[in-house]
């Protein structure tokens, strides 16, 4: 009889120990967090405040808090005025959530510059901040058409419209979404859609076809683009033809020509656009239309990139900016 009521009694403690233990798990944030005072226990630094990104190096903050808030890192170029914001929640800044690798988050690209750090919180008045600089910013891996950086380059080619206001020239005004230089392509042609065009072929670049890869699930075009203020009627047509049957010549009518054609309608400043290159297609005057060669993108086949500035002639002047064309593979650019 006693073992007996020994056993229920040991049953029985064992049984509120488990419920116990059910009652302690809690999955929400902690009172801590909810209630307890934001300080900061450890001040914001970084390993390296000059940064060559170009080597390799990155940027790793650190910091530590008394308990868990939403953070915001901004990363901002005294001159370009590029922007990278990290953010995260956490109670410690660390390798692990607070590493720069030269990116950006709002275009221009940064360039070799000081640049200005602040470190803020959600719902929490206190801001930290300190200085570092870019000794030299960030290489992109890929094929570098231009970048507008030097003088034009002799292997292309051009026509532009006798129009009025015509601009199709490299400037170095500021005003750059990567380095100093860009392409301003510009004016008004009462007569054609047609303003001006660039013509790319591979020769430029020492070989009759681009040195792309043969998948064009791993090949992405990248350009930088900007809409000027006020005008909302530029047309940006890029094509891309292709030399199908490798008799080094593009030969018209009987051999691929995708296009990506992009309506500068949004908002103003610069913008990346990115595409696959399977993603391309075949247009007849804006619409998709049948293959005219063999229909499969090849990008290891491009023979010329030939860009065209257009807008419709009765809506007066056109402008748009065009900086850093590149292709890059397995990925879009990360500017």
């Amino acid at each position: 009889m006693k073992r007996t009521r020994l056993f229920m009694m040991l049953s029985a403690f064992a049984l509120l120990s488990a419920c116990q233990k059910e009652t302690d798990i809690f999955d929400g944030p902690s009172l801590n967090d909810i209630y307890g005072e934001f300080s900061l226990l450890q001040p914001l630094e970084v390993t390296d405040d000059a940064i060559d990104f170009a080597a390799g190096e990155l940027a790793v903050f650190t910091a530590s808090f008394s308990k868990n808030v939403n953070w915001t890192i901004r990363i901002t170029g005294n001159e370009s005025g590029a922007v990278k914001e990290i953010s995260g929640f956490s109670n410690i800044l660390s390798a692990d959530n607070a590493t720069w690798n030269g990116s950006t988050t709002s275009l221009p690209m940064f360039r070799a510059e000081d640049c200005s750090v602040e470190l803020f919180f959600e719902n929490e008045e206190e801001t930290y901040s300190l200085s570092l600089s870019v000794v030299s910013p960030k290489v992109n891996t890929g094929l570098l058409l231009e970048d507008f950086e030097g003088a034009w380059n002799p292997g292309w080619g051009s026509f532009v419209q006798s129009g009025a206001d015509m601009s199709f020239v490299i400037k170095d005004d500021g005003q750059a979404a990567q380095g100093s230089q860009y392409y301003d392509m510009g004016g008004e042609v009462g007569w054609d859609y047609l303003i001006g065009l660039i013509d790319i072929p591979g020769s430029a670049y020492g070989a009759p076809t681009f040195d792309l890869s043969a998948n064009p699930d791993n090949v992405f075009f990248n350009v930088l683009l900007a809409k000027q203020p006020g005008l909302n009627n530029a047309i940006v047509l890029f094509q891309f033809r292709e030399d199908d049957n490798g008799d080094g010549v593009y030969t018209e009518g009987e051999e691929d020509m995708f296009s990506l054609e992009l309506l500068l309608n949004g908002e103003n400043g610069w913008q990346l656009v990115s595409k696959k290159y399977a993603d391309l297609v075949t247009l007849v005057n804006g619409a998709p239309a049948a293959a005219i060669g063999n229909g499969i993108n090849e990008p290891d086949k491009l023979f010329q990139v030939s860009i065209l500035m257009l807008a419709n002639p009765a809506t007066g002047y056109s402008q748009a900016l065009m900086d850093y064309l590149i292709f890059t593979e397995n990925a879009p650019l990360e500017p």
